[in-house]
């Protein structure tokens, strides 16, 4: 008598199931670190321009008016511009990834502090506030 070696249907769906639940558990997560990352990722691109403005505010008393002024710039993440919506604001919107659209948002206060927004929902970027 021969004896039969595999596996049986109930394990192989099994290992299906487990794979199926582990794969719903880590897809959003990725997804969340991905557009953590953007975040991240524009902020410091957002954070070299403040210097830029600075240094232009000192020289014209002024915020600058055009993008062309500060350097603004085509990051390979997406287009950082001025914010018209704000005074004293620069953005950059995402056109790649898993922020794709979403925008990063940095506005200077008369004090002298610059606030850090984003508009992408349930995530937490230390030294920025979501919508």
């Amino acid at each position: 008598m021969k004896k039969q070696k595999g596996f049986t249907l109930i394990e192989l769906m099994i290992v299906v199931a487990v794979i199926g639940v582990l794969s719903a558990i880590a897809i959003p997560k990725y997804q969340e670190f991905a557009q953590k990352g953007a975040v991240s990722s524009g902020i410091a691109t957002l954070s070299g321009l403040k210097t830029n403005i600075e240094d232009y505010m000192a020289s014209n008393g002024s915020f600058p008016s055009t993008s062309s002024a500060v350097g603004a710039i085509n990051s390979p993440i997406g287009m950082v511009d001025l914010d018209s919506a704000v005074s004293g604001g620069i953005k950059i919107t995402f056109s790649e990834g898993a922020a794709k659209t979403k925008t990063v948002k940095m506005r200077r206060e008369n004090s002298g502090e610059w606030v850090c927004t984003y508009d992408i929902p349930d995530l937490d970027i230390a030294g920025c506030t979501g919508s």
